[in-house]
């Protein structure tokens, strides 16, 4: 391990030791009681597990548990800890692995975040590099990823990300995401939820012609809960952005979107649009979207929604008045309204998994 990295990782120790685990009373966390959620256990020291299932050659890797890093490791792990459960994960997490791309690769990088505790990686794509990101999320107690993602100028990635349902799990990851000019950022989330599942990501724009394209879903019910929490910062100029989130809540469930845009002072010409919405299947149901703007900068075009509600009553008669069951209806009108969101994926393969997995669990919850 190199004097840098080591300095890295204790300045994020003394972040997370002079905040602490974060609570309701923390504005970023007033939707996601962490602090409740992990009771007396806390978040201990305890090391999770980085799995890889299929990694394509042309991709070079490295175990960050092991010393000596190559240059392209030092450069850039342990940058990204401005986020207190960020910092924790990389002033705890003793493992991981770090990926390097440096062409057009055609398959997935397939990883599986595994066990109880810290883990990090990072992600590094050079210059004019291509890839697609598959990321699934195993259960645990308690697990807490920090992800570093870096785009040279001119690399694309996809990042697909499924969260299952967890039951009493708790499950944070953090990614920080940086992209330089020309560069293409596409990711979407799609969660069932858990004891408490957040999704923090801290994206920043740093080029000419840079872009960000987000967008996710949550299915839940009984006493699920799923958080997707994004930070959006357009660092300069001619750079877009964009974010559509779909919430389905049933039962006791708990749907969190926070979305906040920064654009920089002389960053002219950004380009962004945010857009959450969610139907609640039931009183008890609770769904919390907050998009926010923060412009320093004069000739941009931002805007932002949220919406809440229930099903169409008026839809839901056509489509009995068919002939069609009450559940069968309701199923149909629900993958309708999810669907704009899943088909922001554009690797195919990846889009008929979400959506998939997202059908199956509308026949237990519609």
């Amino acid at each position: 391990m190199t004097l840098a990295i080591a300095d890295r990782k204790a300045e994020a120790a003394a972040i997370f030791s002079g905040h602490g685990v974060p609570h309701r009373r923390v504005e970023e966390w007033k939707y996601s009681d962490l602090r409740s959620a992990l009771g007396d256990a806390g978040i201990g020291a305890a090391q999770a597990e980085l799995h890889v299932s299929q990694m394509a050659a042309g991709i070079e890797s490295f175990d960050l548990s092991q010393p000596n890093p190559p240059t392209w490791v030092s450069a850039h792990f342990g940058q990204a800890h401005r986020n207190v459960m960020s910092a924790a994960s990389l002033s705890l997490a003793q493992g991981g692995m770090a990926f390097r791309v440096s062409g057009a690769i055609a398959e997935p990088l397939k990883l599986e975040f595994a066990a109880a505790g810290h883990v990090c990686a990072l992600l590094v794509l050079e210059a004019g590099a291509s890839l697609t990101l598959v990321e699934s999320v195993g259960i645990a107690n308690f697990r807490n990823v920090g992800l570093e993602i870096v785009l040279g100028e001119g690399a694309t990635l996809e990042h697909v990300r499924m969260s299952p349902q967890s039951g009493e799990a708790v499950l944070v990851e953090n990614a920080n995401v940086r992209i330089a000019a020309g560069a293409q950022y596409r990711a979407h989330f799609a969660s069932f939820g858990s004891k408490l599942s957040r999704m923090e990501l801290e994206i920043a724009l740093e080029g000419d012609g840079a872009q960000a394209h987000l967008s996710g879903v949550a299915l839940l019910d009984g006493n699920r809960h799923s958080d997707v929490t994004t930070h959006v910062i357009h660092r300069t100029g001619n750079t877009h952005s964009t974010q559509l989130f779909k919430h389905v809540a049933g039962g006791h469930s708990k749907a969190v979107y926070q979305g906040k845009v920064t654009v920089a002072k002389g960053a002219d010409g950004s380009d962004s649009i945010q857009s959450a919405k969610a139907l609640l299947l039931g009183d008890a149901a609770e769904a919390d979207l907050k998009p926010e703007l923060e412009i320093f900068a004069d000739d941009v075009k931002c805007a932002h929604g949220a919406a809440v509600g229930d099903l169409d009553a008026e839809s839901l008669f056509y489509l009995r008045a068919r002939g069609i069951s009450e559940n069968d209806a309701r199923g149909l009108l629900l993958q309708a309204f999810l669907e704009d969101a899943v088909a922001e994926i554009s690797n195919t393969d990846q889009r008929e998994l979400v959506r998939t997995e997202l059908l199956t669990a509308l026949k237990a919850i519609a």
